[in-house]
């Protein structure tokens, strides 16, 4: 038996999420039927993590033993061709036998973009959530800065969490202005990048609900802290849409 890991980038648009639902319309029963179809084998993939409905990935992680002997350089091209055009196999290698998508896994990133032009593009509307205000970047990043190292992050998680401990660290935190149109007095986009050790149901998208609030001035960038020290949800802001949040990068 072989274990291969496999890197997949993903529009979650039409998708129920990563983790396998009864439904049926997930990444994972995507890649199992695709995988099953190619070989015959009723195989249970590991991520490095579960992504909510309609949040996307650049390079989601997964593993998976298999008997087949099909060439380690074909999986990619075998299984593309199996799956639907919103989700792309981009590269597969051999594992060490032990190998475990998500337990191995040692920080993770994910990135918010958020469309400020006063008229969303169209074309990435799927990806970016538009917010067509003047939002105080700077205030944001003095709020987003108090989150950076190891805390409870229980304010910003689901209040649905099943996790024994909601401790994280975050090891960098940054956000971005990008401008993405013609027009130089355009806003153009905002980048918030979060990386950490793990992350909750819903955290970022709850950090980054948190922030806007700051960038419109509903709150002060000071009252962060509060609010991560108060250890509840209700303190925290709104949860922010998935579409707007991708999963950037996982490091072993």
């Amino acid at each position: 038996m072989r274990n291969l890991i496999m890197t997949v980038s993903y529009d979650g648009t039409n998708y129920f999420g990563f983790q396998a639902q009864p439904g049926g319309n997930t990444i994972q029963d995507r890649i199992e039927k695709a995988i099953w179809h190619l070989t015959g084998e009723n195989i249970t993939i590991t991520s490095s993590g579960r992504t909510d409905a309609g949040v996307h990935a650049r390079a989601q992680i997964f593993n998976f033993h298999t008997a087949s002997s099909i060439p380690l350089e074909r999986w990619a091209f075998a299984l593309n061709s199996r799956l639907p055009p919103d989700i792309r196999i981009l590269e597969a290698r051999m594992a060490d036998p032990e190998f475990h998508a998500r337990r191995w896994a040692k920080r993770k990133t994910y990135r918010y973009t958020i469309d400020n032009n006063r008229t969303p593009d169209v074309f990435q509307r799927h990806l970016q959530y538009h917010h067509p205000t003047p939002l105080d970047v700077e205030a944001m990043r003095h709020a987003l800065q108090t989150l950076i190292g190891e805390h409870d992050f229980t304010s910003f998680c689901s209040v649905g969490s099943t996790k024994l401990s909601h401790v994280r660290t975050i090891f960098d935190a940054v956000i971005e202005r990008h401008s993405n149109t013609e027009f130089a007095a355009s806003p153009g986009l905002i980048h918030i990048t979060v990386t950490g050790s793990g992350f909750l149901q819903h955290m970022v998208r709850i950090i980054v609900g948190t922030l806007l609030q700051v960038g419109e001035g509903k709150r002060n960038a000071a009252d962060m802290e509060a609010v991560l020290k108060a250890k509840d949800r209700s303190r925290a802001g709104p949860t922010a849409m998935s579409h707007g949040l991708m999963l950037w990068e996982v490091v072993y």
